[in-house]
């Protein structure tokens, strides 16, 4: 005990806060910078994975916590040696005088607790700086206060106090400051040169992908299926699409829910964490052209993309094809290759074919993307479209064996459902104008002297006509 210890809080298994730092993404990470001769710290809470890790791979391992429990735990699993605090109390009498690695991948904040009102993420930075060798590295974490998360699903219990919101001095908050352009500015003027960045998503404290330049078709989709994974409830807008908006608008770093900043020697760390989660080569995600066409109502290019999708699609082996639904396509060209890992479909043939293709309307339906179809279009009227440029007619039976039902689906985001109704409300508009316009052209058929002279004639004529009928019966 070091003092600032909390006696009845945990990290590791938190009653209402956020799970410690955890995940391939900072194992991957640690892997590449630790080395077997080093001595580390690690600063804060870390899953337990993570520590065995690190005790498994350093020549000697000291532990900083803030919970008391957490460091019984830590101390008797691992027998490492375990100092339980506040940063702030961790004085040079504490631990070694210098680590040749100081790891503090879930960030600065959790570092402190309630008795600390005033630490600065300048001061706990500096803290950390001191306890670094010379030619020392530092893994830092940071989170950011304008991530992804806000344009797609905001916290709502933001404004309700959870059990660590304690209060806290304006003047020595913790938090880092806001952006990555401000915290990179505070490392260079903590004099701590970064040699690698990573933007990590979909959250933080559970990584799933994390990269040094998110740009490029083939990262965007990477990180837009971490983000739709993440957030996959009610949102304000769809995750998928605003995140593959944001990479291509050149905001895939500043929008990341958090970074990773290297300090010292990187030279074995990977650009990409996990290795291989993003696809080698060129290319698109077929879906992308798809949409593509969709937005500008190019029928040419969308019938030609699908036709030659069709084809590749009925040329595959089974579990090829069961996968390659055309968000899981890449498409270079002419030249199609499965992205990665998808969900499979049931069906061969025809079926296999509606299905992918049903797929796709699906979630183009359910990401309220500008289509040249109706708003109000149901799943299988839009399959029928797409399947009828291949020559595939979809029929009752065909549909029953790869969907459940034809109800329509609602877009996922609230902003994508405010312009779908805003949709229906203009094509109602158009289609009560044009009823309008029609009722008043037969209006003035009626009134024009031609149609009352044909009616005067043919009025007789009826009148005769009905009397020769009830003769003859």
């Amino acid at each position: 005990m070091i003092a600032g210890e909390m006696l009845n809080w945990s990290d590791l298994h938190p009653s209402d806060g956020r799970p410690a730092t955890s995940g391939p993404v900072p194992a991957e990470l640690l892997a590449a910078v630790l080395r077997p001769t080093d001595s580390v710290l690690v600063a804060g809470p870390h899953s337990l994975e993570l520590l065995e890790q690190v005790a498994k791979t350093a020549a000697s391992v000291d532990v900083l916590t803030r919970s008391a429990p957490d460091a019984e735990e830590i101390a008797e699993a691992f027998g490492v040696r375990v100092f339980c605090g506040s940063l702030d109390h961790f004085g040079p009498e504490h631990g070694k005088p210098a680590y040749d690695v100081v790891v503090a991948l879930d960030g600065l904040p959790r570092l402190v607790g309630p008795d600390t009102l005033v630490m600065s993420w300048t001061d706990a930075l500096g803290v950390l700086k001191g306890r670094l060798a010379p030619e020392g590295r530092l893994l830092l974490a940071a989170e950011n206060s304008f991530g992804i998360e806000r344009l797609v699903q905001p916290d709502p219990t933001v404004t309700v106090p959870r059990d660590e919101d304690w209060p806290r001095d304006l003047a020595g908050d913790t938090a880092p400051p806001s952006g990555l352009k401000a915290v990179k500015a505070a490392l260079d003027a903590a004099e701590l040169p970064v040699t690698k960045t990573y933007a990590i998503y979909p959250t933080l404290a559970e990584a799933s992908v994390a990269l040094t330049e998110v740009e490029g078709a083939l990262p965007a989709a990477v990180v837009a299926r971490a983000v739709a994974g993440r957030f996959s409830g009610p949102t304000l807008t769809d995750p998928y699409r605003t995140t593959q908006d944001a990479v291509a608008a050149g905001l895939g770093s500043e929008l990341a829910a958090g970074w990773y900043f290297v300090v010292g020697d990187a030279a074995d760390a990977p650009e990409v964490l996990p290795a291989g989660v993003v696809p080698d080569g060129p290319g698109v995600l077929l879906e992308e052209q798809l949409f593509a066409a969709l937005r500008i109502d190019d029928q040419a290019a969308l019938r030609r993309t699908v036709q030659a999708y069709v084809t590749w699609l009925r040329a595959q082996p089974a579990d090829v094809a069961a996968v390659a639904a055309p968000d899981n396509v890449i498409a270079d060209g002419t030249a199609y290759r499965v992205f990665g890992d998808g969900v499979a479909v049931n069906g061969r043939g025809d079926a296999l074919v509606v299905a992918q293709l049903g797929r796709f309307v699906r979630r183009a339906l359910e990401a309220g993307a500008r289509a040249p179809w109706t708003a109000g279009s149901t799943p299988r009227d839009v399959t029928s479209r797409l399947a009828s440029t291949t020559g595939l007619v979809v029929t009752d039976e065909l549909w029953a064996s790869v969907a459940e039902n034809n109800e329509m689906i609602r877009p996922q985001g609230s902003a994508e459902q405010l312009a779908t109704i805003a949709r229906l409300a203009q094509e109602l508009s158009e289609a009560s104008t044009q009823a309008t316009w029609f009722e008043g052209q037969l209006k003035g058929i009626r009134m024009s002297k031609p149609y009352r002279v044909g009616m005067a004639v043919l009025n007789p004529a009826r009148v005769v006509v009905k009397r020769v009928r009830r003769v003859v019966r």
